[in-house]
């Protein structure tokens, strides 16, 4: 497989960078970040794990423990095309802090790996996460243009709507390699722990399921046309270059510091949110991912222990409160001005919340549940499986009273 398949299918000399530009690169990142006059090559990257069992090596045991993980294991270098197309599998490498993703990227560069710096040329773009951060002078000596998602700056709280826009367009097409690294793990063997007297045969196992996946796999990023991903792009674009105005008017006129009463969604009395279908919703948000992850947010908030709380700050302005999904003890705030039947604007206090391209998580699930889903009449989310496992901290007060009584007579000493 590695001697006659795995050439053909997989790695920089088995596919040119025409290619790379006229079969596997998606027309949705070429209007997003690209220039169709200078054919650039978009490529995202970013490492993916192997577990591996504890080695009885010391050294090498240091060498491949991850702090982040927590465990042992060892990371090869994905790149990959916006289609998902498998471009190259590099090491695998150690992963210890000495081998983050932006020094495995160095390494690669500096020792041109699969003569990596001649298939590359100026002003091509690489699509990363913020663990590349560090390499981003190399490729700029390089001529390569990198995007990434933006960093909040020293002391503020929230992005500011350029960065949070900016970042939108950048997990719009990033998204990919996380499916690809999924891919991967479809196969059973590399999404176990595997024993420490495989790891010399770990990579090329990785490089034939790639190459398998290229050969025989359905591109993972598709449009149903080059039309729709240019007016998708364009719409985003345009949406990149504007300020959030509901944002300006909540802290000009101290919204968020107003006396508030809360109020569930019948005693507020939304009679007149406008009722959306999935496509109008999907329209809003740019994507799927939030409007995913909506029922389950309201179901934490409909069925679950958290409320959800509405005031009307006007006629056509809603002010929300919404629980985090991370942080128990978190809450943000959330406004939504709409007409009779369009959202107009939205802002969150969340770190994203003042984006326009899309939204975050929690404006869309309030939109989703006044627009959709209290129409629906049915559960929301999952299944919720804590009823399965037992919970130390529901005692019935019953036994901590009597278990109180208890240990008080013991310490009454006998006369």
């Amino acid at each position: 497989m590695m001697i006659s398949f795995v050439p053909h299918s997989l790695g920089f000399e088995h596919v040119t960078r025409e290619e790379v530009i006229n079969d596997h690169t998606r027309q949705l990142a070429q209007t997003l970040f690209g220039n169709i006059e200078k054919k650039q090559a978009i490529l995202v990257l970013d490492g993916t794990y192997i577990y591996t069992a504890k080695s009885n090596n010391f050294h090498y045991q240091r060498r491949s423990y991850s702090i982040h993980k927590g465990r042992p294991l060892i990371k090869p270098m994905v790149i990959v095309t916006t289609t998902g197309y498998f471009v190259s599998i590099l090491g695998p490498y150690l992963a210890d802090n000495k081998n983050n993703d932006a020094s495995i990227l160095q390494h690669i560069i500096k020792t041109n790996a699969e003569d990596i710096r001649n298939w590359l040329s100026e002003e091509d773009i690489f699509i990363v996460d913020r663990g590349f951060r560090d390499a981003l002078p190399l490729l700029e000596d390089l001529g390569i243009q990198a995007e990434m998602p933006r960093f909040l700056e020293k002391g503020q709280k929230q992005m500011t709507s350029d960065d949070a826009n900016m970042s939108r367009l950048v997990t719009k097409v990033r998204w990919v390699v996380e499916s690809s690294n999924a891919r991967i793990k479809r196969w059973r063997y590399l999404d176990k722990t595997l024993p420490t007297n495989q790891i010399s045969f770990i990579g090329d196992y990785v490089r034939i399921v790639c190459a398998l996946s290229n050969r025989f796999f359905p591109p993972l990023s598709k449009s149903d046309s080059n039309e729709a991903d240019d007016a998708e792009a364009a719409k985003m674009l345009f949406l990149s270059k504007q300020v959030n105005n509901l944002k300006q008017m909540v802290q000009e006129n101290g919204l968020n510091r107003r006396p508030t009463q809360w109020q569930t969604v019948l005693e507020c009395e939304i009679q007149n949110f406008p009722m959306l279908d999935e496509d109008q919703l999907r329209n809003l948000t740019c994507g799927t991912y939030q409007l995913k992850l909506s029922r389950s947010y309201i179901q934490e908030h409909i069925e679950g222990e958290c409320d959800i709380s509405f005031h009307k700050d006007n006629d056509r302005l809603l002010r929300v409160k919404i629980q985090s999904r991370h942080t128990s003890s978190k809450q943000y705030l959330v406004w939504i001005e709409y007409s009779d039947c369009s959202v107009e604007a939205w802002y969150c206090t969340c770190r994203a919340g003042a984006r326009v391209v899309g939204m975050c998580s929690h404006i869309a699930a309030i939109i989703w549940y006044l627009a959709k889903g209290r129409h629906e009449g049915r559960t929301y989310g999952v299944r919720d499986w804590s009823e399965h496992v037992l919970d130390a901290a529901d005692i019935p007060p019953t036994l901590d009273e009597s278990d109180s009584e208890v240990s008080s007579c013991e310490s009454v000493p006998e006369e």
